[in-house]
């Protein structure tokens, strides 16, 4: 959803940082030192300079993030046990099979269960008031030593409010929520299954490369209907490890009971959807994934939460406050949604808890944080503009305690899973975003560079061929925050949505409908939107970040727009789906699309550009329409030009040697013209050209994109 190690800390923060316990000597060599101190910051600054006069606030911000470990050490054993607490909130079956249930309802005046288990009487099982706003109830096992509660069996909670009212609420920490049938409402389902899944695969190490299919279950199916996570494993997960991708983001995992919000309002957060299917599934489908070698990120929603009350938090104990802020404050005027008290403790605990419960439950391996623009700044990027002066990143309009917990999250997740990947989604350009915490940052591991698919579509929607700019191109592609890793893409799901199109359908229209067949000629559009969807997706994979991701269907081409059933298109599934059976039609040109998506990322994965620095551009020719640079010894060639191909055209190059061609856009087999003969080799020559210390002469034909290797490197790396 789009918003418009250094140095150690001392022994102290270190032990904070383990979540372990002070000892009392421990404790008071604390307090004799004071306030624990603060890290410097001067690799960050050195690394920035233009983050000098911002010092003060870097050190303000690391200071409220320690004073938070701190408190956690002292007053809940450390944020270990913290972030545990899903295991003691909603309902836990002991040892001896009772139920012991808790919850925090600080607004209300008597909460009490109900259910199928006590025939729904309202009044029967009553919570204990506790400390601090918590409600606590134990049900004793039944006589024949089973649980009170039978699983798959409903619940609610009846809150009796301050003002008198009685409402019926989902548990926030509710694990597993459903509909039946046509019902508005989604149920609380006790889920305690006899024989729960057993992960069998560990995860994998952490990928140097990232390159990411970005995943919706339910529309990962040419069929009309909601897919199935079974479905997932079974037929899209063999794909995914065929193109070469080696992470999948599953979006719309949470459960959200509006389907066509995508998966970004959220009613019940630490459930699995279970349109999709069941808990079990879920976690079957990633255990597979895992066993293939690919790691899953969660797309977690952190930034804002449904209005929904009686199957959402809000309003949870009859208050307009308790998880959010009180409105205004307390509401997204875009989004029309509630927005989180980062400053309240058991909201930390909620929230927290919530990232540790999908990590060790269903073993995720980290999370793509949506919406973190809004969460930086109290004005949630609403009709402001980001210019890059750095006043805009510091100030009373950034929200510290949003800030601060994204510190504390990325902290404790790196601490506890240092092979944990998080991608940060903002739109702002938030200095030291993704540097660590240690040093100063907010410690992420990459953020998405949203301004690179704008670029494309800009680009395919307002300018000729003949127009294009190359400098343009390649400074947008190369234009990112030194020493921070991004994520680039020319389209994810954003780009997909109803009131947008594909690359593809934006390239070729209409005639994707009925010329795209290979027992026919090419037309011009075709030719051209073939050509010009695979080089658009080499150089932004080449040259625009340190991972690279794609979204479900992309890679071969998928037609049209992406629109969930919804009362504006009569709750049809037609564009709710991602035909794969355009691709596995072996006369239609999807196929070529899909096959050079695979060899692309396999590429990468044998020569790693990806994981080496920045690449060096050393051509950017208006005229010839010729962008051409080199990265980790690999020497890529664009040739933009709709007409004109170039013979002996001479290329820089830093490493000398033989080259040869490693991957052409410009093959048959990849809907090209097989202009190129493979089996030529390039010499290198000491002649120093446009920047490179040697240089050769190559033929790059029209509207091509060519990858050359130099022969004598071992490119392990």
């Amino acid at each position: 959803m789009k918003s418009s190690d250094a140095e150690t800390t001392g022994p102290l923060l270190l032990s904070l940082a383990l979540g372990a316990r002070l000892a009392p000597s421990e404790r008071t060599m604390a307090d004799q030192e004071g306030s624990i101190t603060v890290p410097d910051f001067s690799s960050l600054l050195q690394m920035d300079p233009y983050l000098k006069p911002f010092e003060q606030d870097l050190k303000r911000r690391h200071e409220h993030l320690q004073k938070l470990l701190f408190q956690l050490e002292e007053t809940e054993g450390g944020f270990d046990q913290f972030t545990r607490s899903y295991r003691s909130f909603g309902v836990q079956r002991q040892p001896d099979n009772s139920l012991f249930f808790k919850e925090w309802a600080p607004g209300a005046e008597a909460l009490f269960l109900t259910g199928d288990f006590n025939d729904w009487n309202k009044f029967s099982h009553p919570y204990a008031k506790k400390e601090f706003g918590k409600w606590e109830l134990i049900l004793p096992p039944k006589h024949d030593g089973s649980p009170a509660v039978d699983h798959n069996s409903k619940l609610k909670v009846v809150v009796h409010t301050n003002d008198g009212q009685r409402i019926y609420r989902i548990s926030p920490w509710a694990k597993y929520v459903a509909r039946e049938g046509k019902a508005v409402i989604y149920d609380w389902v006790h889920w305690d299954p006899p024989h729960p899944y057993i992960h069998i695969h560990p995860r994998p190490k952490k990928p140097t490369s990232l390159r990411i299919y970005e995943a919706h279950v339910g529309i990962a199916s040419p069929e009309p209907k909601v897919a199935s996570y079974s479905n997932f494993t079974t037929n899209v997960l063999p794909r995914i490890k065929d193109l070469g991708y080696n992470c999948i983001q599953l979006m719309a995992i949470m459960e959200h009971v509006y389907y066509a919000c995508f998966g970004y309002q959220i009613t019940s957060y630490f459930a699995a959807s279970s349109r999709y299917g069941t808990p079990d599934e879920l976690k079957q489908l990633i255990d597979v994934a895992h066993s293939m070698g690919i790691v899953v990120l969660l797309d977690v929603v952190h930034s804002h939460a449904s209005k929904n009350t009686e199957d959402g938090l809000n309003r949870f104990d009859g208050t307009d406050s308790c998880f959010f802020h009180s409105p205004p404050r307390g509401e997204h005027s875009l989004w029309d949604s509630r927005l989180f008290n980062y400053s309240s403790w058991e909201v930390l605990r909620f929230l927290l808890s919530n990232l540790r419960w999908w990590m060790e439950e269903y073993r995720f391996d980290g999370f793509r944080f949506d919406g973190v623009t809004s969460m930086l700044y109290h004005h949630h990027g609403i009709g402001t503009g980001f210019s890059g002066d750095y006043n805009e990143y510091f100030g009373l309009h950034v929200d510290e305690d949003s800030l601060v917990y994204l510190m504390l999250a990325n902290h404790i997740l790196h601490t506890l899973y240092p092979d944990c990947i998080t991608i940060a989604e903002d739109v702002s350009g938030m200095p030291a975003l993704c540097r660590g915490v240690q040093e100063g940052g907010l410690g992420f591991d990459y953020r998405l560079a949203m301004a690179i698919p704008d670029k494309w579509i800009q680009i395919l929607k307002e300018l000729k061929d003949e127009d294009w700019n190359m400098g343009d191109i390649a400074f947008t592609l190369t234009n990112r925050r030194y020493g921070e890793k991004c994520i680039a893409y020319a389209e994810s799901h954003d780009q997909a949505l109803v009131g947008d199109k594909t690359l593809a359908f934006w390239l070729m229209d209409k005639e994707m409908y009925t010329n795209m067949s290979t027992l026919i000629p090419m037309s011009p559009i075709i030719d051209r939107g073939i050509q010009l969807h695979k080089m658009i997706r080499l150089l932004t994979h080449g040259l625009g970040g340190e991972g690279y991701l794609n979204f479900i269907g992309n890679e071969f081409g998928h037609p049209e727009w992406l629109d969930f059933p919804r009362e504006g298109n009569n709750q049809s599934y037609h564009y709710a789906r991602r035909q794969f059976n355009l691709l596995d039609t072996d006369h239609l040109r999807y196929c070529q699309l899909y096959a050079f998506d695979r060899d692309m990322n396999r590429a990468e994965d044998k020569y790693g550009w990806l994981a080496a620095p920045p690449a060096f551009v050393s051509a950017k020719h208006e005229g010839d329409k010729v962008i051409v640079f080199d990265r980790a010894n690999v020497l890529f060639i664009f040739n933009f030009h709709p007409n004109r191909s170039f013979q002996d055209y001479r290329v820089g190059v830093e490493a000398a040697g033989k080259y040869k061609i490693k991957l052409d856009s410009d093959e048959v087999q990849y809907g090209g013209h097989g202009r190129l003969d493979h089996s030529t080799d390039f010499f290198t020559e000491p002649h120093p050209f446009n920047g490179r210390s040697n240089s050769m002469l190559v033929y790059i034909p029209c509207r091509t994109a060519i990858v050359l290797a130099n022969e004598e490197i071992d490119y392990c790396y």
